[in-house]
């Protein structure tokens, strides 16, 4: 076996094993491989075992990879997404995870209504209140929010974080509890919302996301190994 195959087999043991930890069907998590950096050959090895669902952080990367994989797959970009480059997503990815100002929410409204299309997007929060990452304050969530769902070519399905780096897994629970229970309070505060989707989780913490009620969890490194940045 490949390594990307030993990876993706101990990777489905550990989902399978954190969704029975947590009393959650196996089918309630949707694996996203995260492909950054990667080449097509690692790509279309993921997509010889059975993997239809990949991440990627740029919008230039994205565009170069799906020009060349002309296969149906599932594509979500779950970087810092610049206004300037929103014009090419629409038709090319399923979900916006990376949400995390009204500016950019309405820049993805603008181009999908060009296309006569809507737009599964999530707002990206900064539970962890770190400098060095976007996303919306906890506190700015309703406000964000209730002009968010007003906008009629994005459906919000739900909420994305990226937990602090830390040296224990289990270091992350607060962290996805506290985006699982904004998600259920967003819920009932502001009724046009009926999100469903929390994407939390990498490499390095995804089985205590999913303990904690995640729905996408975005794995790179642990399918295709470190990467190297040029």
């Amino acid at each position: 076996m490949s390594n990307i195959s030993e990876n993706l087999e101990r990777i489905s043991e550990r989902i399978f094993a954190a969704c029975e930890r947590a009393g959650r069907k196996r089918e309630s998590v949707e694996l996203i491989a995260v492909s950054k950096t990667k080449p097509v050959s690692d790509i279309r090895e993921a997509m010889r075992l059975g993997i239809r669902c990949f991440g990627e952080n740029r919008v230039q990367e994205l565009r170069q990879k799906t020009a060349e994989i002309p296969e149906k797959l599932h594509w979500h970009m779950i970087g810092v997404l610049q206004k300037n480059k929103v014009k090419y997503l629409p038709g090319m990815v399923e979900m916006i995870h990376s949400v995390d100002s009204l500016g950019l929410a309405q820049e993805i409204e603008k181009e999908c209504k060009k296309h006569g299309i809507s737009m599964d997007v999530l707002c990206e929060v900064n539970v962890g209140r770190e400098e060095s990452k976007g996303g919306v304050l906890p506190e700015e969530l309703p406000g964000f929010l209730s002009e968010a769902v007003k906008l009629s070519h994005l459906r919000i399905r739900g909420l994305m974080t990226v937990a602090p780096i830390a040296s224990e897994a289990e270091e992350s629970r607060p962290i996805f509890r506290s985006l699982r229970e904004l998600l259920e309070s967003m819920n009932r505060e502001i009724p046009a919302l009926s999100m469903d989707q929390l994407s939390m989780g990498m490499s390095g913490d995804f089985e205590v996301a999913i303990e904690e009620g995640a729905t996408l969890v975005r794995i790179g490194s642990a399918i295709f190994g470190d990467r190297h940045y040029s």
